[in-house]
């Protein structure tokens, strides 16, 4: 699956964008480069099994296993030490990042109830995009009974893109379903 993204980007994608932003040199062409899957837990200081739940999500999902983040700092008002588990997150590159972008676009964000694309304005302006998903459930490697509570996630797509124009034409053409602003 991971090879269908990856030649639709090498035969259709970089043609399409070096005609369309008058490129000279292949390497020019934006690509993406990572996606990080990242899962903030609060009660995990409190609720080990929360922790563990969502190392098991994270890591079906990305097909790697995820890092617990740990807090760098104290904070007494959230009651967390410094060197407590805050989150879980993952780095997927190559095979695996094209892998799951693929399911992404083509099975997960199809599932969502009243899905009217995602946002265009979520780039930071270099050229990534950031997706906050509501819940875990729209992937098709949870099932509904497996899990405790649901919970959401970040995904963060990095490209090599200079600007937010040349970002939002390499993931349109990926297939990342936009809505119209």
């Amino acid at each position: 699956m991971a090879q269908r993204l990856k030649s639709i980007y090498q035969e259709t994608l970089v043609p399409k964008l070096m005609e369309q932003f008058k490129y000279t040199n292949i390497h020019q062409v934006p690509k993406v480069v990572k996606v990080t899957i990242n899962r903030g837990l609060g009660e995990a200081s409190s609720n080990a099994k929360a922790l563990e739940s969502s190392i098991t999500e994270i890591g079906r999902i990305a097909g790697q296993k995820p890092v617990v983040t740990r807090a760098k700092k104290a904070i007494a008002g959230f009651k967390i030490r410094q060197g407590m588990p805050v989150g879980v997150m993952v780095t997927l590159r190559s095979d695996r990042m094209y892998a799951f972008l693929d399911r992404l676009i083509s099975l997960a964000l199809p599932r969502i109830r009243d899905f009217r694309g995602v946002s265009p304005k979520s780039f930071d302006g270099h050229g990534n995009y950031s997706l906050g998903i509501r819940e875990q459930l729209i992937f098709p490697e949870i099932e509904y009974d497996s899990i405790d509570q649901i919970r959401g996630m970040d995904v963060s797509i990095i490209t090599t893109a200079k600007t937010d124009e040349e970002g939002r034409a390499l993931l349109k053409e990926m297939g990342m379903p936009f809505r119209d602003s």
